[in-house]
């Protein structure tokens, strides 16, 4: 299976949402920071190859239909020139609200200096801190990052292929841009900051092979 949908957006931009949604529409199992954290460090070495040039594609997204989120989000160029017949979706945001989000979720400072220590941290730090300088505290700094990544897949993505996209847009703009029928039902807005906290909290706590159980790849 190659992939069908790139989403270009950081992470906090609606991401769960958008895996969601993706998968009811049929383009899923939809690749995510939540899919890829518990197969543990032999899948995260991937990701750090493939941030050092040397990426298996097809091994890392074998089964999946779609991807958003980190880590995948900061490969997207790659990405789309692996899969030219994919289409790219940017999750978009207001940028003062995407960053207070991530301050307390993603980049929450206790979780970035936890991260410093642990394993898991490096392929963070390779797919993650590194694209963003490691200045996901300084607010003027960040802003800018996001407003310029989400310029540069504006400016690289043909206009043909990309959708810029805001979760509050709901179904009608993805169905036309994916062309697919607008299914029943509400848009699935899931608001995870909540969630998010307490599985980056529960982490720290207990360590990553405790939440996790590395089972390794599961069947997607």
């Amino acid at each position: 299976m190659a992939l069908q949908v790139i989403g270009a957006g950081f992470g906090r931009t609606g991401t769960m949402s958008m895996k969601v949604a993706l998968e009811q529409l049929g383009f899923g199992p939809c690749y995510h920071m939540v899919e890829c954290l518990p197969r543990g460090p032999e899948h995260w070495q991937q990701w750090i190859d493939a941030a050092g040039g040397k990426p298996d594609w097809d091994t890392l997204f074998a089964g999946f239909g779609a991807t958003v989120d980190f880590p995948a989000c900061s490969s997207y160029q790659a990405l789309a020139d692996y899969y030219p017949d994919a289409k790219v979706v940017l999750t978009v945001r207001e940028p003062e609200r995407w960053f207070k989000s991530t301050q307390e979720t993603i980049f929450a400072p206790h979780w970035i200096e936890y991260l410093r220590s642990v394993e898991m941290g490096q392929f963070i730090q390779a797919t993650i801190n590194d694209y963003l300088q490691d200045r996901m505290h300084d607010q003027e700094y960040l802003i800018q990052r996001f407003q310029e990544h989400n310029e540069e897949v504006q400016r690289t993505i043909p206009a043909s292929r990309l959708l810029v996209f805001e979760v509050k847009d709901g179904w009608g703009p993805l169905c036309q841009f994916l062309d697919v029928p607008v299914p029943g039902g509400e848009f699935p807005f899931v608001n995870d900051t909540q969630a998010v906290k307490g599985i980056l909290n529960k982490i720290i706590a207990e360590g990553p092979e405790a939440v996790f159980g590395y089972t390794g790849a599961p069947e997607p």
